[in-house]
């Protein structure tokens, strides 16, 4: 069996998982997000669990086991906690700035980089005296979607 699909996805409070039939819907505090799931794999919730079994030891549903439990575990990642990453610019006159959904790099190039974000991203840059400058992303609330894997 498969060692990461094996393990039980634990359903934290104000998190509500939805099976219907090969469709997996989680709601919570920061939205809802929902994913088909290879009918050939069975998906229960039980006992504030999800628990993902698969039907025999072929290597195709060893692969989606795996790979449906981890996309179901970061949907309730996602809509209980959301996602953050902190990124440290490390270099001599490496300098971040945001403006809206727009951050403005200046990384030692003779010009600024400006990379737009998409709506669903929030950043904001921070600078401190003697201090790296600080660059903290953020996927805000959305009320409802697709996950990236769902067809």
């Amino acid at each position: 069996m498969s060692r990461i699909g094996k393990a039980p996805i634990e359903i934290p409070a104000g998190v509500t998982v939805t099976v219907n039939g090969d469709n997996v819907t989680v709601k919570g505090p920061k939205g809802e997000l929902s994913q088909k799931v290879n009918p050939d794999l069975t998906v229960k919730v039980e006992d504030g669990h999800v628990v993902l079994t698969r039907p025999s030891d072929d290597r195709e549903h060893r692969a989606q086991h795996g790979l449906y439990r981890a996309l179901i575990h970061n949907m309730v990642v996602g809509v209980s906690q959301g996602y953050r990453k902190e990124m440290e610019l490390v270099g001599v006159g490496y300098r971040a700035s945001s403006e809206g959904q727009v951050l403005e790099l200046s990384l030692g190039f003779s010009h600024a980089i400006f990379i737009k974000l998409p709506k669903e991203v929030k950043v904001e840059a921070k600078t401190e005296r003697n201090k790296n400058p600080l660059i903290i992303g953020e996927v805000i609330r959305r009320k409802s979607g697709k996950s990236a894997g769902a067809k």
